[in-house]
Order: C-alpha cells, then sequence, then structure tokens
C-alpha cells in the first residue's frame, strides 16, 4: 500500500495534480449556482429600481376591486 501511495517516486507530481484536478471540478460544480445567485439578485435590483423610476407599484401590492 505504501508502495502505492508513493507513486514509484511520483507522488510529490501525482497527488497535486489530482488535487488541483478536485478543485476544479468542484468550482465547475460550483460556480454556475453562485452565477445563477448573483444574477437574479442583480436582476431584482435592476426591476426595483426601474419600478421606483417609473412610479410604479410592485405587483404585490396591486388588489384587484
Amino acid at each position: 500500500m505504501t508502495h502505492w501511495l508513493a507513486m514509484g517516486g511520483y507522488a510529490a507530481y501525482v497527488w497535486p495534480a489530482y488535487a488541483v484536478f478536485f478543485a476544479v471540478l468542484a468550482w465547475d460544480w460550483i460556480a454556475p449556482a453562485l452565477r445563477r445567485r448573483r444574477l437574479a439578485r442583480e436582476l431584482r435590483g435592476r426591476i426595483a429600481r426601474e419600478r421606483v423610476r417609473r412610479g410604479t407599484r410592485s405587483p404585490h401590492a396591486e388588489v384587484s376591486a
């Protein structure tokens, strides 16, 4: 087992390569969710600013008679 973990003397190169691979893989999995959340927050802000600029109320405040 120790010989396998030593990777034939190349462990100093192999294990960091695995670490970088898994770090990139994790980032590729997390980044789209973070971006989606940021874009949704920016869009809500833009919509709110546009409503204030136009003087309209939010759709939740409208009451039909």
